[in-house]
């Protein structure tokens, strides 16, 4: 795999999956841009981006905000002048079900985790049919399988395969792939801020044991290794693929 002189956006790069797609891309030889909410934890990883290739640049926004999202795709499209792989990452997890969710926590999740990955996707499209580049939606294992407790993140993630797949066949005939991975638990800070405490999050890796068929939980490393093989030369014939990377969790039946 080799990104020498592509250039790649990944949203929500200030932590766990998109900063270690981030360092991986960077160890491939690709032109960045970052962005995220936090500038400080964007900055670290832009540090240990340009310590195995290019200094990224970097684009803080809230993808959720319409008006921000537009100005990450300006602020990067104005810095390069081009784009050839956008990595729709960023997303968040709320707890809830029928019973005691609300309108206000769909938005919320909705917002980011889908609505978001629409709107940078419709700006960035032309550009990517000049460089015939592609996309990389971050979905979950949620998006194939449903999971009680997590009701709007589960619609939240089933829509961006169905969106992955729509746009696969939509920009096929202009040399676009689209593809997405679905991550089963992997060990990042997302249940953290999605409100877990540590006693549970802990209890939480536990029992993934169980629930996935290797016996443990993902590593963002794992996730982004399948991110940046969608991205390259190696899956020129793969678009629409909704690539688990779950341990086998979206397999598993409960016995």
């Amino acid at each position: 795999m080799n990104f020498a002189g592509k250039v790649v956006l990944i949203t929500g790069a200030s932590s766990g999956i998109g900063a270690a797609t981030a360092v991986k891309f960077a160890k491939l030889g690709a032109v960045l841009a970052l962005n995220g909410r936090n500038e400080a934890n964007l900055e670290e990883v832009a540090k240990k981006c340009a310590a195995v290739g290019q200094k990224p640049h970097l684009v803080i926004g809230d993808v959720s905000n319409e008006a921000q999202t537009k100005c990450v795709w300006q602020d990067t499209i104005d810095k390069y002048g081009r784009l050839d792989v956008l990595v729709n990452n960023a997303g968040i997890i709320e707890t809830g079900t029928i019973e005691n969710t609300s309108l206000e926590q769909y938005d919320r999740v909705m917002n980011t985790n889908l609505r978001a990955i629409y709107h940078l996707t419709m700006l960035a499209v032309p550009e990517l049919i000049k460089t015939k580049g592609n996309i990389v939606n971050v979905s979950s294992v949620n998006g194939i399988r449903s999971f009680p407790g997590v009701l709007a993140y589960n619609i939240s993630k089933m829509g961006v395969d169905q969106f992955t797949r729509c746009i696969a066949l939509e920009l096929a005939a202009k040399g676009v792939r689209a593809n997405c991975v679905n991550p089963g638990v992997t060990v990042t800070n997302l249940h953290k801020r999605g409100g877990m405490d540590a006693e549970a999050y802990a209890k939480f890796l536990e029992h993934s044991k169980t629930t996935h068929a290797l016996g443990r939980p993902g590593t963002a490393d794992e996730v982004a290794n399948a991110i940046t093989f969608l991205a390259s030369d190696l899956a020129t014939f793969s678009t629409g693929v909704s690539l688990p990377v779950d341990g086998g969790r979206h397999a598993m039946c409960p016995r």
